[in-house]
Protein backbone atom coordinates (compact mmCIF):
# COMPACT_ATOMS: atom_id res chain seq x y z
CA UNK A 1 0.00 0.00 0.00
CA UNK A 2 1.37 3.27 -0.54
CA UNK A 3 1.46 5.48 2.37
CA UNK A 4 3.04 8.88 0.72
CA UNK A 5 5.04 10.17 -2.17
CA UNK A 6 6.12 13.42 -1.76
CA UNK A 7 8.69 15.32 -4.52
CA UNK A 8 11.49 17.83 -1.93
CA UNK A 9 13.35 20.41 -3.50
CA UNK A 10 16.37 22.56 -1.76
CA UNK A 11 15.36 20.71 1.61
CA UNK A 12 11.28 22.04 1.19
CA UNK A 13 8.83 20.23 0.20
CA UNK A 14 7.51 20.65 -3.22
CA UNK A 15 4.24 18.41 -3.44
CA UNK A 16 2.31 15.48 -3.05
CA UNK A 17 2.67 13.56 -6.47
CA UNK A 18 1.17 10.76 -7.92
CA UNK A 19 3.24 7.47 -8.68
CA UNK A 20 3.07 8.28 -12.41
CA UNK A 21 4.90 11.77 -11.84
CA UNK A 22 7.77 10.28 -10.32
CA UNK A 23 9.90 10.47 -13.26
CA UNK A 24 9.49 14.01 -14.27
CA UNK A 25 10.06 15.29 -10.92
CA UNK A 26 13.14 12.73 -10.75
CA UNK A 27 14.77 14.74 -13.55
CA UNK A 28 14.47 18.26 -12.28
CA UNK A 29 17.63 19.52 -10.67
CA UNK A 30 18.17 19.27 -7.18
CA UNK A 31 15.11 17.65 -6.66
CA UNK A 32 14.35 14.04 -4.60
CA UNK A 33 11.38 12.24 -4.03
CA UNK A 34 10.56 10.43 -1.28
CA UNK A 35 8.09 7.30 -1.53
CA UNK A 36 6.84 5.52 1.29
CA UNK A 37 5.38 2.10 0.81
CA UNK A 38 3.51 -0.38 3.83
CA UNK A 39 3.17 -4.03 2.77
CA UNK A 40 4.05 -3.60 -0.60
CA UNK A 41 3.08 -6.52 -2.52
CA UNK A 42 5.64 -8.14 -5.18
CA UNK A 43 3.26 -6.10 -7.90
CA UNK A 44 4.10 -2.85 -5.94
CA UNK A 45 7.48 -3.32 -5.97
CA UNK A 46 8.05 -4.39 -9.48
CA UNK A 47 6.71 -0.75 -10.23
CA UNK A 48 9.03 1.24 -8.17
CA UNK A 49 11.63 -1.02 -9.35
CA UNK A 50 10.90 0.36 -12.74
CA UNK A 51 10.41 4.22 -11.76
CA UNK A 52 13.18 4.26 -9.65
CA UNK A 53 16.07 1.93 -11.73
CA UNK A 54 16.19 0.03 -8.56
CA UNK A 55 18.78 -3.05 -8.45
CA UNK A 56 17.45 -6.55 -8.54
CA UNK A 57 18.56 -8.50 -6.15
CA UNK A 58 17.55 -5.68 -3.75
CA UNK A 59 14.29 -5.74 -4.81
CA UNK A 60 14.43 -9.30 -4.56
CA UNK A 61 15.03 -9.27 -0.67
CA UNK A 62 12.47 -6.84 -0.13
CA UNK A 63 10.38 -8.67 -1.90
CA UNK A 64 11.13 -11.96 -0.12
CA UNK A 65 11.74 -10.10 3.77
CA UNK A 66 13.35 -11.71 6.60
CA UNK A 67 16.35 -10.13 5.90
CA UNK A 68 19.50 -9.44 8.11
CA UNK A 69 20.03 -5.52 8.95
CA UNK A 70 22.68 -4.94 6.56
CA UNK A 71 23.56 -2.26 4.07
CA UNK A 72 24.51 -3.06 0.33
CA UNK A 73 25.61 -0.68 -2.41
CA UNK A 74 24.56 -1.25 -5.98
CA UNK A 75 26.54 1.03 -7.77
CA UNK A 76 25.68 4.64 -6.91
CA UNK A 77 22.50 3.43 -4.82
CA UNK A 78 22.08 1.92 -1.61
CA UNK A 79 20.04 -0.59 0.16
CA UNK A 80 19.37 -1.01 3.63
CA UNK A 81 17.43 -3.51 6.06
CA UNK A 82 16.45 -2.44 9.12
CA UNK A 83 14.59 -3.99 12.00
CA UNK A 84 12.11 -2.28 13.97
CA UNK A 85 10.71 -4.02 17.51
CA UNK A 86 7.46 -2.84 19.14
CA UNK A 87 5.50 -4.63 22.10
CA UNK A 88 2.36 -6.04 21.42
CA UNK A 89 1.14 -6.95 25.40
CA UNK A 90 3.21 -9.07 26.49
CA UNK A 91 5.00 -10.17 23.26
CA UNK A 92 7.66 -8.65 20.84
CA UNK A 93 6.44 -7.56 17.43
CA UNK A 94 9.56 -7.79 15.01
CA UNK A 95 9.41 -5.93 11.77
CA UNK A 96 11.37 -4.62 8.49
CA UNK A 97 12.15 -1.61 7.24
CA UNK A 98 13.81 -1.49 3.62
CA UNK A 99 15.44 1.51 2.36
CA UNK A 100 16.45 1.80 -1.21
CA UNK A 101 18.77 5.35 -1.34
CA UNK A 102 20.05 6.92 -4.44
CA UNK A 103 20.84 9.75 -5.93
CA UNK A 104 17.10 11.89 -6.17
CA UNK A 105 15.04 9.22 -4.84
CA UNK A 106 14.41 7.73 -1.00
CA UNK A 107 11.74 4.26 -1.59
CA UNK A 108 10.96 2.90 2.39
CA UNK A 109 8.94 -0.57 2.37
CA UNK A 110 7.79 -1.51 6.01
CA UNK A 111 7.16 -4.92 6.65
CA UNK A 112 4.80 -5.90 9.78
CA UNK A 113 5.58 -2.65 11.66
CA UNK A 114 2.33 -0.96 12.92
CA UNK A 115 4.12 2.21 13.90
CA UNK A 116 4.48 4.50 10.85
CA UNK A 117 7.46 7.07 10.54
CA UNK A 118 5.01 10.07 9.64
CA UNK A 119 6.97 11.64 12.58
CA UNK A 120 9.77 11.13 10.73
CA UNK A 121 8.90 12.56 7.52
CA UNK A 122 7.73 16.06 9.83
CA UNK A 123 10.74 16.31 11.22
CA UNK A 124 12.29 16.48 8.19
CA UNK A 125 10.30 18.69 6.60
CA UNK A 126 10.86 20.79 9.76
CA UNK A 127 14.86 20.84 9.13
CA UNK A 128 15.03 22.24 5.49
CA UNK A 129 18.46 22.88 5.95
CA UNK A 130 19.54 19.35 6.65
CA UNK A 131 17.43 17.74 4.11
CA UNK A 132 18.99 19.52 1.55
CA UNK A 133 21.79 16.93 2.01
CA UNK A 134 18.85 14.55 0.01
CA UNK A 135 17.96 11.06 0.51
CA UNK A 136 21.16 10.65 2.56
CA UNK A 137 20.02 12.92 5.32
CA UNK A 138 16.48 10.94 5.66
CA UNK A 139 18.15 7.68 5.81
CA UNK A 140 19.75 8.82 8.93
CA UNK A 141 16.68 9.91 10.17
CA UNK A 142 14.63 6.71 9.65
CA UNK A 143 17.92 4.74 11.01
CA UNK A 144 17.85 7.04 14.14
CA UNK A 145 14.09 6.96 14.88
CA UNK A 146 14.20 2.91 14.39
CA UNK A 147 17.57 2.80 16.93
CA UNK A 148 15.34 5.10 19.52
CA UNK A 149 12.14 3.14 19.35
CA UNK A 150 14.48 0.38 20.71
CA UNK A 151 15.28 2.42 24.23
CA UNK A 152 11.35 2.09 25.18
CA UNK A 153 10.84 -1.75 24.30
CA UNK A 154 14.51 -1.85 26.40
CA UNK A 155 13.07 -0.21 29.09
CA UNK A 156 9.81 -2.54 29.43
CA UNK A 157 11.90 -5.41 28.94
CA UNK A 158 14.31 -4.50 31.98
CA UNK A 159 11.33 -3.50 34.12
CA UNK A 160 10.00 -7.29 33.76
CA UNK A 161 13.30 -8.49 34.49
CA UNK A 162 13.80 -6.48 38.19
CA UNK A 163 10.10 -7.63 38.79
CA UNK A 164 11.16 -10.87 38.31
CA UNK A 165 14.07 -10.80 40.36
CA UNK A 166 12.29 -9.18 43.41
CA UNK A 167 9.92 -12.77 43.19
CA UNK A 168 13.04 -14.94 43.32
CA UNK A 169 13.88 -14.70 47.02
CA UNK A 170 10.01 -14.72 47.78
CA UNK A 171 10.11 -18.51 47.40
CA UNK A 172 7.25 -18.73 45.48
CA UNK A 173 6.73 -20.85 42.15
CA UNK A 174 10.76 -21.39 41.56
CA UNK A 175 9.58 -23.01 38.22
CA UNK A 176 7.30 -20.00 36.87
CA UNK A 177 10.44 -18.30 37.29
CA UNK A 178 12.71 -19.58 35.42
CA UNK A 179 10.29 -20.16 32.48
CA UNK A 180 9.83 -16.20 32.98
CA UNK A 181 12.99 -15.57 32.91
CA UNK A 182 14.18 -17.41 29.85
CA UNK A 183 11.43 -16.14 28.37
CA UNK A 184 12.90 -12.44 29.16
CA UNK A 185 15.94 -13.27 27.67
CA UNK A 186 14.12 -14.50 24.44
CA UNK A 187 13.38 -10.87 24.18
CA UNK A 188 16.41 -9.68 24.72
CA UNK A 189 17.52 -12.11 22.05
CA UNK A 190 15.05 -10.64 19.63
CA UNK A 191 16.48 -6.79 20.08
CA UNK A 192 20.29 -8.31 19.96
CA UNK A 193 19.08 -9.72 16.22
CA UNK A 194 17.88 -6.38 15.31
CA UNK A 195 20.04 -3.89 17.57
CA UNK A 196 23.63 -6.09 16.73
CA UNK A 197 24.13 -6.74 13.13
CA UNK A 198 22.63 -3.07 12.23
CA UNK A 199 25.87 -2.14 14.81
CA UNK A 200 28.49 -3.65 12.87
CA UNK A 201 26.40 -2.51 9.76
CA UNK A 202 26.23 1.42 10.21
CA UNK A 203 30.15 1.44 11.41
CA UNK A 204 30.73 1.48 7.78
CA UNK A 205 28.39 4.90 7.17
CA UNK A 206 31.10 7.71 8.36
CA UNK A 207 34.98 7.70 8.32
CA UNK A 208 36.72 6.19 5.35
CA UNK A 209 35.28 5.86 1.92
CA UNK A 210 31.53 5.91 2.49
CA UNK A 211 28.46 5.30 0.26
CA UNK A 212 28.16 8.07 -2.25
CA UNK A 213 24.83 8.91 -0.98
CA UNK A 214 25.83 9.06 3.06
CA UNK A 215 28.71 11.65 1.83
CA UNK A 216 28.51 14.34 4.26
CA UNK A 217 26.69 13.29 6.82
CA UNK A 218 29.62 11.26 8.74
CA UNK A 219 28.49 13.12 11.67
CA UNK A 220 24.75 12.23 12.33
CA UNK A 221 25.94 8.26 11.15
CA UNK A 222 28.34 8.41 13.81
CA UNK A 223 25.22 9.70 16.51
CA UNK A 224 23.33 6.97 15.82
CA UNK A 225 26.24 4.75 15.84
CA UNK A 226 27.19 5.86 19.54
CA UNK A 227 23.71 5.13 20.25
CA UNK A 228 23.60 1.46 19.19
CA UNK A 229 26.86 1.16 20.67
CA UNK A 230 25.46 2.11 24.24
CA UNK A 231 22.11 -0.07 22.99
CA UNK A 232 23.77 -3.04 22.49
CA UNK A 233 26.07 -2.90 25.73
CA UNK A 234 23.27 -2.66 27.65
CA UNK A 235 22.16 -5.56 26.08
CA UNK A 236 24.68 -7.16 26.75
CA UNK A 237 24.58 -6.47 30.77
CA UNK A 238 20.52 -7.34 31.18
CA UNK A 239 21.69 -11.05 29.80
CA UNK A 240 24.36 -11.31 31.96
CA UNK A 241 21.90 -10.35 34.73
CA UNK A 242 19.33 -12.67 33.03
CA UNK A 243 21.68 -15.39 33.28
CA UNK A 244 22.83 -14.62 36.70
CA UNK A 245 19.16 -14.47 38.00
CA UNK A 246 18.51 -18.22 36.57
CA UNK A 247 21.22 -19.07 37.94
CA UNK A 248 20.46 -17.86 41.44
CA UNK A 249 17.30 -19.33 41.16
CA UNK A 250 18.25 -22.92 40.47
CA UNK A 251 20.55 -22.43 43.46
CA UNK A 252 17.72 -21.47 45.70
CA UNK A 253 16.07 -24.37 44.36
CA UNK A 254 18.87 -26.37 45.53
CA UNK A 255 19.05 -24.84 48.86
CA UNK A 256 15.30 -25.66 49.30
CA UNK A 257 15.90 -29.21 48.35
CA UNK A 258 18.62 -29.02 50.63
CA UNK A 259 16.29 -27.62 53.75
CA UNK A 260 13.44 -30.25 52.81
CA UNK A 261 16.67 -33.38 53.20
CA UNK A 262 17.95 -31.75 56.14
CA UNK A 263 14.63 -31.90 57.93
CA UNK A 264 13.47 -35.68 56.53
CA UNK A 265 16.90 -36.80 57.87
CA UNK A 266 16.57 -35.41 61.11
CA UNK A 267 12.76 -36.52 61.02
CA UNK A 268 14.12 -40.10 60.14
CA UNK A 269 16.79 -39.88 63.02
CA UNK A 270 14.01 -39.11 65.78
CA UNK A 271 12.18 -41.90 64.48
CA UNK A 272 14.76 -44.54 64.15
CA UNK A 273 15.66 -44.16 67.72
CA UNK A 274 12.87 -45.77 69.27
CA UNK A 275 12.44 -47.87 66.70
CA UNK A 276 16.19 -49.39 67.03
CA UNK A 277 15.18 -49.60 71.21
CA UNK A 278 11.97 -51.31 70.28
CA UNK A 279 13.04 -53.45 67.76
CA UNK A 280 16.38 -54.62 70.48
CA UNK A 281 13.33 -55.72 72.82
CA UNK A 282 11.47 -57.24 70.29
CA UNK A 283 14.54 -59.45 70.23
CA UNK A 284 12.80 -63.27 71.39
CA UNK A 285 16.12 -64.16 74.21
CA UNK A 286 15.62 -64.85 77.89
CA UNK A 287 18.49 -63.38 78.67
CA UNK A 288 17.65 -59.56 77.81
CA UNK A 289 18.86 -56.64 80.13
CA UNK A 290 16.49 -56.09 82.41
CA UNK A 291 13.83 -58.40 81.11
CA UNK A 292 11.75 -58.94 83.95
CA UNK A 293 12.63 -56.04 86.15
CA UNK A 294 9.69 -54.01 87.27
CA UNK A 295 10.55 -50.48 86.07
CA UNK A 296 12.12 -51.60 82.56
CA UNK A 297 8.81 -50.81 80.69
CA UNK A 298 9.10 -46.76 81.76
CA UNK A 299 12.81 -46.57 81.74
CA UNK A 300 12.66 -48.11 78.50
CA UNK A 301 10.06 -44.80 77.30
CA UNK A 302 12.28 -42.50 78.99
CA UNK A 303 14.93 -42.78 77.47
CA UNK A 304 13.68 -43.42 73.98
CA UNK A 305 11.98 -39.68 75.19
CA UNK A 306 15.54 -38.62 76.57
CA UNK A 307 17.51 -39.31 72.89
CA UNK A 308 14.96 -37.70 71.16
CA UNK A 309 14.84 -34.79 73.84
CA UNK A 310 18.46 -34.33 73.41
CA UNK A 311 18.48 -35.10 68.94
CA UNK A 312 15.41 -32.37 69.15
CA UNK A 313 17.75 -29.55 70.53
CA UNK A 314 20.45 -30.56 68.64
CA UNK A 315 18.92 -30.22 65.19
CA UNK A 316 16.92 -27.49 66.03
CA UNK A 317 19.92 -26.13 66.98
CA UNK A 318 21.62 -27.07 63.88
CA UNK A 319 18.48 -24.64 62.26
CA UNK A 320 17.63 -28.58 60.39
CA UNK A 321 14.33 -28.03 62.32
Amino acid sequence: MLVNCVAYQDGRKLADIQKREIKSYLARPGCFVWVALRDADAGELAEMQDEFDLHELAVEDARQGNQRPKFEEYGNSLFAVLHTVEVAGEELNVGEVDVFVGRNYVLSARQKTERGFQDVRARCEREPELLQHGPGYVLYALMDAVVDRYVPVLDAVETELEALEEQIFTGKAPRENIEALYYVKQKLMLLKHAAGPLLDASSRLFGGRVPQACAGLGEYFRDVYDHLVRLNQSLDTLRDTVTTAIQVNLAMITIGESEVTKRLAAYAALVAVPTMIAGIYGMNFEQMPELNWRFGYPVALAVMAGIDAYLFYRFRKARWL
